[in-house]
């Protein structure tokens, strides 16, 4: 079971895909938000389907992909966060989360195109495993009790600008920030449906080369270390989007650095979650 927005940017209609169908999610919501996710609508909405209360939305495959959820309040980024990608950037493997924020309106379809900034020489990709949070966490006691505020997990693209991010001062916001630089999905998937967020694979190719090959095993902070550490600082409200770092392969890494230019075709897929393309096109 798995859960997307079908449709027109703005105008997206939220779906259930369960047992080869696709169903219209409209008779239990207007969209797939965090109040939905809040109020157990991924539960609800499989007992409906199951039920035969849902309709079949039967244009479904003719239908643009949309990200599988509405905008979110805030999208939270962990940075080098694995091993290995700590190592290719020259950086010291991080004693506490390297913490920073994404603008949430970055965020597109799996398969929309990716709009490489102005005046941008090194536009860089990563794959990420993306944790929907389903219920409000604020002070957790434990990484224990975090799995448990988790909705689902999403193919997210944390698209970065190296030299907005590195080489002009400041926070690392406006190299992440760009427009269309965080496209995710194809779906949201279930916490239940994933299991163990810890041993998902990981791999993304540009122009059919593969770069990123990797797993979650690697990360150096576990899915539920990040969302008990978030939650001292600040609170994780539903639909809320957690972006939980990349494993080796950047092109900030490579010897070449070849940076993303005008396009590029990028592919990326995790275990389970479902594979996404974009293709670069200069804003």
């Amino acid at each position: 079971m798995s859960f997307a927005r079908l449709g027109d940017p703005g105008a997206e209609i939220p779906v259930l895909r369960h047992d080869g169908s696709v169903y219209d999610l409209r008779p239990l919501t207007a969209d797939i938000t965090g109040a939905f996710l809040a109020d157990d609508g991924l539960a609800r909405a499989r007992a409906a389907a199951e039920n035969g209360e849902l309709p079949i939305l039967p244009d479904a495959a003719s239908l643009r992909v949309g990200a599988p959820i509405a905008l979110p309040g805030k999208i939270v980024c962990v940075g080098l966060n694995y091993h290995d990608h700590a190592a290719e950037t020259g950086a010291a493997v991080p004693a506490e989360p390297v913490v920073f924020m994404k603008d949430p309106s970055t965020i597109v379809g799996p398969f929309d195109d990716v709009l490489i900034p102005r005046g941008s020489t090194k536009t860089d990709w990563e794959v990420e495993l993306g944790v929907v949070i389903g219920t409000t966490a604020r002070y957790l006691a434990s990484p224990d009790e975090a799995l448990a505020h988790v909705a689902g997990y999403v193919v997210s693209h944390d698209v970065s600008e190296r030299e907005f991010q590195l080489e002009r001062g400041g926070q690392w916001d406006k190299g992440k920030s760009c427009e269309t630089f965080n496209p995710l999905g194809p779906d949201l998937v279930p916490a239940s449906d994933v299991g163990d967020p810890q041993a998902l694979g990981l791999r993304l190719s540009v122009n059919g080369v593969e770069r990123q090959n990797g797993s979650t095993s690697a990360q150096i902070f576990t899915v539920a270390y990040v969302v008990w550490y978030l939650s001292q600082f600040m609170v994780l409200r539903p639909g809320d989007l957690v972006n939980t770092g990349t494993p080796a392969g950047v092109a900030l890494g490579l010897p070449d650095t070849p940076y993303l230019r005008a396009g590029d075709v990028v592919e990326l897929e995790i275990d389970g979650l479902g594979r996404a393309r974009q293709t670069m096109v200069q804003a």
